[in-house]
């Protein structure tokens, strides 16, 4: 199972560039709104110098990083909630999503249609959060209702997340998580935030928002050009900051296997999961494991290898309570 953002936005902001960007792969962009019907979904790799240096020290036949996905979607426009636009079917493929990145457009292009007509980054956010919190609302509204009849204990809690719906609070800071995710709740979810710039067009940055900003149009140009030539212009690309981001919001992390020195791999979990959850990632077969070994990233580089870490007394023997930390190397014993 593959981690996933939704990217989404108002229509012409350069979502689907960003894809284009991501995947390096053709998408149909257009200057009209509404040219993404069906989502464009592709699988992105993580930057990982650690499975290069643990690829350098083994030199296996195969290294493979972990992937996040990332699912384009149709531009979302006031009144979505109710179906304007194309919004029922952007609402129901973000719900699916575990992150949503919102493409927020910081540039003036000739030719290129604006719906929100001028360059307001706090206004296009608030659009967007708002139609999000209305489907929310509107969720919860016939979840309350339904619990409510059926004397459900679940009925409490939904109750209150209402409230704080109404006034306009995100989900993901009122329900315990088992609940969000039962629900997939759009506003229980994670967010990050990208400025579409030009370096041209100027525009007051959103206010108490992390954010990155990136030129869209730029770095698509960039893909066609060949690493040698990137470097004479002195470019430097940001998409692997982005892809980090979301990573790092995500709340995920790495750990790596090695299977014998055949095959590097990084694998990817959320924050505290269990030693078995990590080895049903793995192969189905392997919850059922007995134990495992366990040699952290750091101690693996400063020994020289699993090999050598061994031999020092390094590596510790684990069970089915231990929890996986970022940047454990795992060979589980069946």
């Amino acid at each position: 199972m593959s981690f996933s953002v939704g990217i989404c936005g108002l229509p012409n902001v350069g979502k689907s560039t960003l894809f284009k960007v991501l995947t390096k792969r053709e998408v149909k962009i257009s200057p009209r709104p509404f040219t993404t019907i069906s989502p464009n979904i592709g699988k992105i790799e993580v930057p990982d110098e650690r499975l290069k240096k643990i690829a350098e020290i083994v030199k296996p036949e195969k290294v493979t990083p972990t992937q996040i996905e990332f699912i384009d979607v149709a531009g979302l426009i006031k009144g979505a909630h109710k179906g304007e636009g194309l919004g029922n079917q952007f609402l129901a493929h973000l719900r699916n999503c575990d992150a949503i990145l919102e493409v927020i457009r910081c540039f003036e292009e000739e030719g290129v249609e604006n719906v929100l007509g001028e360059i307001n980054p706090q206004k296009e956010i608030e659009i967007l959060e708002t139609e999000l919190l209305m489907k929310d609302l509107e969720t919860l509204e016939k979840l309350v209702k339904e619990k409510t009849k059926k004397g459900d204990k679940e009925a409490e809690i939904l109750k209150k997340a209402l409230e704080e719906v109404s006034k306009g609070k995100k989900l993901v800071n009122f329900l315990p998580q088992d609940i969000l995710k039962k629900y997939q709740f759009l506003t229980g979810k994670k967010f990050v935030y990208l400025l579409n710039i030009n370096g041209k067009t100027k525009f007051e940055r959103p206010q108490n928002l992390d954010f990155l900003e990136i030129n869209l149009k730029e770095e698509e140009e960039m893909i066609e050009l060949s690493e040698k030539e990137r470097e004479e212009l002195g470019f430097q690309s940001k998409i692997e900051n982005l892809i980090e981001k979301c990573y790092q919001v995500l709340d995920l992390v790495t750990f790596y296997t090695i299977a014998k020195g055949k095959e590097a791999r990084a694998w990817t979990l959320k924050k505290g999961s269990s030693i078995i959850e990590a080895a049903e990632k793995i192969h189905s077969d392997f919850k059922k494991f007995i134990k495992a070994e366990v040699l952290n990233f750091e101690t693996f580089l400063k020994e020289g290898g699993w090999h050598k870490a061994k031999a020092e007394g390094k590596i510790k023997i684990v069970g089915k309570d231990y929890k996986v930390e970022d940047g454990d190397i795992i060979e589980f014993k069946i």
